[in-house]
């Protein structure tokens, strides 16, 4: 496969070698992909919530790791949904239209690119391999590779990356040299390409020129593009300057019926940062080393269930000198992910108030979810409340569809993850990932300008 990838970079360089007024908002359509509400409704729906854990596991080990060397991610490949929600978003000389998942938890913003982009395991619902709409640079009179000595190279690589740009003389001004190729490593996948220079167009909005962007020729698992909303330079938020952006996540559903919230972009030009009334905040922390420096990290002082305060140690609610430890918000998770100590805590104490009704051992044991209920015959259930409290006062309460989920029409089982690694200790990483499951039908906005995160409850629809 790696032999494969490097003969593709290779093709990929050859092909490429030969060939107003500034309003203060941008709102863009949030698609959900298709997904399910209620899991029930899926043709296989033990298959269907078996692998969305998976896929939220796998994207939290991907978070949870350092951005160090490219390998390869093995996951069951089930045809779903993806779990996440996608944008369109314009970019070229004339605008191409190309979609991306939205994600809170990487940077890079990259399409696939070239006739020749090559997708592995990437049959997905209504998404053939063979079929992903790719970006044509030849197509557009503003793409331009980014060389080694463009300063954006360094930014994106480190300067240590000028090392690898041998052709380019130290005192040359006009070396050709392109920049060399990107290997991103995500949860259930990843991408490789090239770094491009390209013209990011909001139709009778705003066009940004020069917005550097990824062209991905060949990726592993990844049904569209990837727009990285996180906090590095290379990041949409970043490159677009914006003080603030926000969205409401819609409840996924399950039949392709086309639904869309907004996300929405704001520059702050003009009359300033537009005020949203009645939201909860709490501050933005930063993680003390400089490997997960893409994610929004927040302080969770408490976690209630019920009227029950858990008693999650220090430890895993703030970084700790090593990195390891803390909250995130991310839009790319699927399903909350807790660090196993945490998790255990959260489970035994949903098991300790619920312990009245049946637990569905089976589909536990197939999902990898837990506790699970089989609930039928029940005339009604009573299910503890879920409480996210964060610094500054700010509490989240879920609603019930946000953390507990119908398997089928008897069972249904908490949709928060871990692994299953016994032990007191802190994994690499954040120790909880708040996935886009838990945020459905919460208004969020990311203040980049003031550090915090604010949210309230509405029906986002």
């Amino acid at each position: 496969m790696a032999s494969s990838l490097l003969l593709f970079l290779l093709s990929f360089l050859i092909l490429i070698t030969s060939s107003k007024s500034t309003p203060t908002t941008i709102t863009i359509p949030l698609s959900a992909p298709s997904f399910t509400e209620l899991i029930v409704s899926s043709k296989n729906p033990l298959g269907s919530l078996s692998h969305l854990a998976s896929l939220s596991l796998s994207r939290a080990h991907h978070i949870k790791s350092p951005k160090t060397n490219f390998s390869l991610i093995k996951t069951p490949l089930f045809p779903r949904s993806y779990g996440g929600y996608s944008i369109s978003l314009n970019f070229g000389t004339p605008p191409q239209t190309t979609k991306f998942v939205m994600d809170t938890g990487s940077s890079l913003v990259w399409f696939p690119c070239t006739s020749r982009y090559l997708c592995s395991e990437c049959n997905f619902p209504n998404i053939k391999k063979t079929g992903i709409p790719t970006f044509l640079p030849k197509l557009s009179s503003s793409s331009k590779r980014i060389g080694c000595k463009n300063p954006r190279c360094s930014t994106f690589f480190g300067p240590e990356i000028q090392s690898k740009c041998q052709e380019c003389d130290s005192t040359a001004q006009n070396c050709t040299q392109t920049c060399p190729p990107y290997v991103i490593q995500y949860g259930s996948g990843s991408t490789a390409g090239l770094l491009l220079s390209e013209t990011l167009d909001f139709p009778e909005k705003k066009t940004i020129p020069d917005f550097l962007v990824g062209c991905s020729i060949f990726s592993i698992r990844q049904p569209e593009g990837i727009a990285g909303f996180g906090r590095s330079p290379e990041s949409l938020p970043s490159q677009l300057g914006l003080k603030k952006f926000s969205y409401c996540l819609v409840s996924h559903a399950f039949d392709d019926t086309p639904t869309s919230s907004d996300l929405v972009l704001d520059t702050g030009s003009g009359s300033g940062v537009n005020k949203t009334a009645g939201l909860s905040h709490t501050p933005f922390l930063k993680n003390p080393t400089a490997a997960f420096r893409d994610y929004y990290y927040v302080l969770l002082r408490n976690i209630v269930i019920g009227d029950t305060h858990v008693k999650v140690p220090y430890k895993f609610l703030v970084p700790g000198s090593d990195g390891n430890g803390g909250t995130i918000v991310d839009s790319g998770t699927t399903f909350t992910f807790m660090e196993n100590p945490v998790y255990e805590l959260v489970a035994k104490e949903f098991e300790k108030q619920m312990a009245n009704y049946t637990v569905a051992t089976e589909i536990q044991n197939l999902t990898g979810l837990r506790p699970c209920y089989n609930i039928s015959g029940e005339e009604s259930v009573s299910v503890p409340d879920l409480i996210f409290q964060f610094k500054g006062g700010a509490k989240m309460a879920l609603p019930l569809t946000n953390y507990f989920s119908f398997v089928d029409s008897e069972v249904i089982c908490l949709t928060i993850v871990s692994d299953k690694v016994v032990g007191p200790g802190i994994g690499g990483g954040p120790a909880i990932i708040l996935g886009n499951y838990q945020q459905r039908n919460f208004y969020v906005e990311f203040d980049l300008e003031n550090e915090k995160f604010g949210f309230k409850q509405q029906i986002c629809a």
